[in-house]
């Protein structure tokens, strides 16, 4: 058995073999296949040619009570720093190969790796891995005897296409395990490393945010015609609005982001609905929009956004950036000049620059 586990290699599957992957997975796992989607990453454990165990690893949960108490990260950091953990979201030890250790074996290997296959891949640093295994099934030695922390019970509700069920139907035990001895603290800090720092900085907004956000913004002129408006403008607003506090940077980035709201957060954000489906704007009318609004009332119904929600920094942060493609009426570029809190991540104001002499 020893001779077993000195000689087993962990490795990515290759394209050619994720077909093979996918329906060992379907065969095997309890919970079927899990088609690759996002930031995901599939391993396969070998002994020899011959496959023992399969692996998958994708981000992390938006929510689990347990662990983020035990990580002690504030809500607003949490958004911006769950990039920073993967989930151990599929392990299946293929039928023949139930030998003690091998499990806990393929583990320390996969996160002897993991760090730098997910910077190659997605250009992100990793600190953390977990995993949620369901009690009734499995008691999570596998997880135990590769040194992974269990954490306790989550509530027990699972994302649906709505959003989250009504009701808690089985709670997971959460399992953690740290990839670098001080990445809790890393995590949990007020202000992150900049080793750790990836993109703008980012805001979760509430539920209750999502809903008020429009009614700032309903008192903003439509420029567009009556005729063919298919997104009420407030709509339009309250998501660019959203995305750009979310970090979302140039339109493509916001159309993206509007197009992976959950049909829970479209509602709220009041977006159009068409047969039973609410609709986001696309990427061409969310140009159309901000281009052509009002600047002064846009950032007027921004302010008084921020007097009823960004009360809580004692510092601010000014940064300015000069938009491509922007010219104002004399020719010359846009330059945009933005305060944002130091604590919060939240837009106090943005105004446009006057061009240098």
């Amino acid at each position: 058995m020893e001779s077993v586990l000195g000689a087993l290699r962990v490795r990515l599957v290759g394209k050619s073999e994720e077909a093979r992957y996918r329906e060992l997975m379907a065969e095997h796992h309890y919970l079927g296949d899990l088609a690759k989607i996002g930031h995901t990453l599939w391993y396969v454990a070998t002994y020899g040619e011959k496959w023992t165990a399969l692996l998958s690893f994708s981000a992390a949960a938006w929510k689990c009570g347990v662990r983020d108490r035990w990580i002690g990260w504030d809500y607003r950091h949490q958004y911006d720093r769950l990039g920073l953990v993967a989930n151990n979201s599929r392990f299946l030890i293929l039928p023949d190969w139930h030998y003690p250790n091998l499990g806990s074996k393929v583990l320390s290997l996969c996160e002897r790796r993991i760090a730098e296959d997910w910077q190659a891949h997605f250009g992100k640093p990793l600190l953390l891995l977990e995993t949620f295994v369901d009690p009734s099934r499995f008691q999570g030695t596998v997880y135990r005897a590769a040194n992974w922390t269990p954490l306790g019970l989550t509530q027990g509700f699972r994302r649906t296409r709505e959003g989250y069920s009504a009701h808690p139907t089985s709670p997971k035990v959460v399992f953690v395990r740290p990839l670098q001895a001080d990445a809790r603290g890393q995590l949990s800090r007020s202000i992150l490393n900049p080793r750790y720092r990836t993109g703008a900085p980012r805001m979760m907004l509430t539920a209750e945010q999502m809903r008020t956000l429009p009614d700032f913004f309903t008192g903003i002129a439509d420029p567009r015609r009556a005729q063919g408006r298919r997104h009420p403008l407030p709509a339009v607003l309250a998501i660019a609005t959203a995305a750009a506090l979310c970090g979302m940077q140039g339109y493509k980035a916001i159309a993206g982001w509007a197009k992976d709201l959950t049909p829970k957060a479209r509602e709220r954000f009041r977006c159009r609905r068409e047969k039973g489906v609410y609709r986001v704007p696309s990427e061409f009318i969310i140009r159309d929009v901000l281009i052509r609004v009002d600047p002064t009332a846009l950032d007027q119904a921004c302010q008084q956004w921020n007097k009823a929600y960004a009360q809580d920094d004692p510092s601010l942060a000014v940064d300015g950036k000069t938009m491509r493609n922007a010219h104002d009426e004399h020719g010359q570029q846009t330059h945009i000049m933005s305060v944002v809190g130091h604590q919060t991540g939240v837009y106090h104001t943005q105004k446009k620059s006057a061009p240098c002499p």
